[in-house]
């Protein structure tokens, strides 16, 4: 039985994959080997670099000109700046490989007593010469997560790989790959000494950078399509494009959405339920409310400076357009992508899992209080009653605990707005919905999706919630718009609501909706807004427009 696979490299037998082969240029990668290059492959962690190694290594070995050897130097940086341990790891971790490959054709105790007769700064460059005198054919090397390594150990390697160089193909690898997360370009090594030393010094023949993308559109298509091959399950053509919307290609994600849907959603393993957008809706909310280590990775790192410093001006649509500090970390966790002129959030998962943890509401209770209110008898919700209630409790929790990463406090309206307003989907009433599959299902309490821009520039945050309810046996589905801004730095209140009846008719008009709602948060108490502020209703465009004035709460 196949599967997909969210966890270490493909595995062919066992899991649906895109041919590794197919995902990058392999025309161009047959002739740097054959023109005897050292070359650069690099991606975002759990993009598929080692799966498409891997393919390659086979694919050379079975067409019998090369002899490729697959190796992951990660083995070396436990010993960090420590030169002889790290490369004693890494030529054994090496040896094991050639005698996996090799058997009885390949002396490894003779290799290993070779490199202990010989200084760690040049064991490497020496046993390497030792295995390609050894076989018969030019060697290739495939080097896994080069940028694991630090400092001075890394430094030995890179150098011991540029001094052997002139040695090929006679004594030393025809063609070198290393593969990491950054190109080596952009490394920044701090030897034991505290100088630092740039990759590109250390290994100045490189010939070339290969990025490895994400997914295509027909990748996806693919990858599902050999699901419903397997299985007989078919997957509605419209998924393909809201996967991509949710995903952006990233691999994992792309896996990790189809494993979900197809079989952690128990009731849809039965392979004669095709699966439906409303389905990969429900997937996409379980798996931003699970605790994936791939998720976590960013969810773990939101109170460092770097990510402070990047996370927070997309919140408070601050300039983007150059974020120079710490890029190379954002592309590790494939966190960021340039769009426009923009740097934006990757994907709309990483979006709202960054905006759920920072401004987690301690109050579990509220929904069963407020519940009976909020929506109306038909299953609708009362978006009225709803912000009315906001606003109570906006004006209310003074002085209450706000976020707890504390860097992020500028932006607290904005995120006690939108952690509100998620309670209306990860309420406990909604959360049993998550697990029915049939529409028919939906109960008259409805289910709540949010979709939610960044500002971008723009002073602003856009949410639009989407309600589907049941009423009189019909899947019904209500679109609710509403724009979050803020009045700080001394911003002139009636520039801020131009801008944002401008905005709001624009994204009420994306959105299909006529009418729309505009909060206004007062952080420099410059209109001394009272509790009790009256709300403004302005016709603009065509569209009916709320605005909610809302004052300075000190959470």
């Amino acid at each position: 039985m196949k599967f997909f696979n969210t966890a270490g490299p493909v595995n062919q037998p066992e899991h649906y994959k895109v041919d590794p082969l197919h995902r990058w240029n392999l025309e161009e990668i047959l002739v740097l080997i054959e023109q005897k290059k050292y070359f650069i492959l690099h991606a975002p962690r759990q993009t598929g670099k080692t799966s498409s190694m891997l393919a390659l290594q086979e694919y050379l070995n079975q067409e019998s000109k090369y002899l490729a050897i697959y190796v992951n130097f990660e083995v070396g940086q436990a010993s960090r700046n420590d030169i002889k341990s790290s490369i004693r790891a890494i030529v054994t971790e090496l040896l094991n490989n050639v005698k996996a490959l090799l058997k009885d054709d390949f002396d490894f105790n003779k290799a290993l007593d070779l490199f202990n007769q010989i200084e760690a700064e040049n064991g490497l460059n020496s046993v390497l010469s030792y295995i390609t005198e050894t076989v018969s054919k030019p060697l290739v090397l495939f080097i896994d997560e080069i940028d694991s390594l630090v400092g001075d150990s890394l430094i030995s390697v890179l150098r011991q790989l540029r001094t052997g160089y002139t040695k090929r193909p006679a004594s030393f690898p025809a063609s070198i790959i290393l593969c990491g997360v950054r190109d080596i370009k952009d490394y920044r090594i701090q030897t034991s000494g505290q100088d630092i030393v740039t990759g590109g010094s250390a290994f100045n023949i490189k010939t070339k950078s290969l990025r490895l993308g994400n997914f295509s559109k027909e990748d996806v298509i693919n990858l599902y399509t050999q699901h419903t091959v397997e299985t007989g399950q078919k997957v509605d053509e419209s998924c393909y494009d809201l996967v991509m919307d949710y995903t952006d290609g990233q691999p994992w994600l792309v896996n990790a959405l189809a494993q979900e849907v197809t079989y952690e959603m128990a009731e849809n393993r039965d392979p004669s339920i095709t699966i439906t957008p409303q389905m990969m809706e429900i997937a996409k909310e379980r798996l931003i409310l699970s605790n994936e280590i791939h998720l976590n990775q960013i969810v773990n790192k939101l109170e460092k400076d770097w990510m402070t410093r990047i996370i927070l001006p997309m919140i408070l649509g601050d300039d983007t357009e150059q974020l120079p500090f710490d890029i190379d970390k954002c592309i590790e966790l494939n966190l960021l992508k340039y769009q426009n002129k923009k740097f934006k959030i990757a994907n709309p998962i990483y979006k709202e899992i960054i905006i759920r943890r920072l401004f987690d509401l301690p109050y579990d209770s509220f929904f069963s209080i407020f519940r009976p209110v909020w929506i109306n008898t038909d299953g609708s919700i009362n978006v009225k009653t709803l912000l009315t209630l906001f606003k109570d409790f906006w004006n209310e929790n003074t002085g209450l605990p706000g976020t707890d990463i504390k860097a992020y406090n500028d932006a607290t309206p904005l995120l006690v707005a939108q952690a509100f307003l998620q309670r209306i989907t990860d309420g406990k009433e909604c959360r049993t919905i998550y697990h029915h599959v049939d529409t028919n299902h939906f109960k008259r309490n409805g289910i709540g999706l949010i979709s939610r821009e960044y500002g971008l520039s723009k002073k602003r945050t856009d949410l639009m919630l989407k309600w589907q309810y049941e009423k009189e046996g019909q899947l019904c589905i209500q679109n609710v718009v509403i724009e979050l801004k803020i009045i700080h730095q001394k911003l002139n209140y009636q520039k801020v609501l131009n801008e944002a009846l401008e905005q709001t008719a624009t994204y009420a008009k994306i959105c299909g909706v006529k009418e729309a709602n505009i909060l206004i948060f007062d952080r420099d108490k410059s209109q001394n807004w009272s509790a009790d502020e009256p709300n403004e209703q302005i016709e603009y465009e065509g569209f009916t427009l709320e605005i909610w004035k809302l004052g300075n709460a000190e959470w």
